[in-house]
């Protein structure tokens, strides 16, 4: 193998496949990256068993071959590189790395080795802009929580259909849910698909498609998901992220969204978010917030208290329809969804909080945003 890329562009693609390489006793080529000198491309590659990442870039290859090189040591000294050209070459699992000055040689592991990273046939696929989808999706990723007794919550709930995306999330405390509507003719899926994504594979997606400009399409399959970009230049991929899929249903979860509301809270989002992170700082060991809603005086009682370091009491102007009410709720999670709610949008715009009563979930959304929902269930006290 020998090739010759820039730096820049080989610390791209390294900062892009490095986050899924790890440390394992048992298959410790899975803390390598597969570096592959193709015709026109250079590939790297990495894999947990549940994602695999591709990554290509056009280079000058005078000599095709593979090897397996240490993700750390690899990215470590890529880092320290002069802005130059940099020359791979390898020989006797040994990658010799040439760039001004440097010369460096990493000893590598047999490449075929390195686990195969599953294919997606290109049947069955949509199309999307990847900012809109990367921020949507990040409304919903934290919201899901490891579960041995359920697997189903430890992912992100997708429902794919030919003019819509429904993305959800729950951790049985709370619940977010976003929707995409879509409108390029690109996408004509022959069925729907749902399907559960595993949270480590959303939030790579996430980190590695975020800042992206272009379009991120999508490849479905029984068992699997394939998200991929394209090179600029031609119409080869740029970064593949394929994962597998977590087996089971998904719970209903539109059984606990409440059809209607007894208490309607419209107020400012900056000023809701600003108070319940002041709050935040006098709350209990569990974190708790108490609401009290005053319809005749449209007013929003917040209040926290913590005996080891004192009491927090304020209130809000609101526009409130319904009835008065007194009701608790975990702070980190009713900011968490304040935030997601709020997310895009200016600091002047209004947030609406529905509420039914102190024992049920409370559902925060944008005025006059129907795409995104909160869930968060109250802390019951006695």
């Amino acid at each position: 193998m020998k090739t010759i890329i820039l730096k820049d562009k080989l610390k791209e693609g390294i900062n892009v496949v490095e986050r899924i390489s790890t440390k394992s006793l048992n298959l410790p080529i899975l803390s390598n990256i597969l570096v592959s000198a193709e015709k026109n491309f250079l590939n790297l590659a990495t894999t947990d068993l549940e994602v695999g990442i591709n990554w290509w870039s056009l280079v000058k290859t005078e000599k095709e071959g593979k090897i397996a090189i240490p993700a750390r040591i690899f990215a470590g000294l890529v880092g320290f590189l002069p802005e130059k050209p940099v020359e791979l070459e390898v020989e006797d699992l040994m990658l010799k790395v040439k760039c001004g000055d440097y010369q460096t040689s990493i000893k590598g592991l047999n490449p075929e080795d390195f686990p195969i990273i599953p294919k997606v046939a290109d049947k069955e696929k949509i199309t999307i802009k990847s900012q809109v989808f990367c921020q949507n999706l990040s409304r919903v990723a934290d919201v899901a929580s490891f579960s041995s007794a359920k697997p189903e919550i430890s992912g992100i709930y997708f429902l794919f259909q030919k003019n819509l995306i429904i993305m959800a999330a729950t951790d049985s405390f709370r619940l977010g849910e976003t929707k995409i509507y879509l409108e390029s003719p690109q996408n004509n899926l022959a069925k729907d698909y749902s399907l559960i994504l595993p949270q480590k594979a959303a939030k790579e997606i996430i980190n590695i498609f975020g800042g992206e400009s272009g379009n991120l399409t999508i490849y479905f399959s029984p068992n699997q998901i394939l998200f991929e970009t394209g090179l600029s230049e031609t119409s080869h991929p740029k970064v593949q992220l394929i994962s597998r899929l977590i087996e089971g249903e998904y719970p209903n979860y539109q059984e606990i969204i409440p059809k209607k509301s007894e208490t309607k809270i419209a107020l400012s989002a900056d000023e809701i978010i600003n108070q319940v992170k002041s709050a935040s700082l006098f709350s209990s060991k569990i974190n708790e917030i108490k609401l009290k809603v005053d319809p005749k005086k449209n007013q929003l009682n917040i209040f926290s208290e913590n005996p080891d370091v004192g009491e927090y009491n304020s209130f809000i102007n609101a526009k409130i329809d319904g009835k008065p009410l007194e009701v608790s709720f975990n702070c980190r999670f009713l900011l968490d969804g304040l935030l997601d709610v709020s997310l895009g949008k200016g600091k002047e715009e209004e947030i609406i909080l529905e509420l039914n009563g102190s024992d049920k979930p409370g559902v925060l959304r944008a005025k006059g945003d129907e795409s995104y929902l909160y869930l968060v269930m109250p802390i019951k006290t006695n």
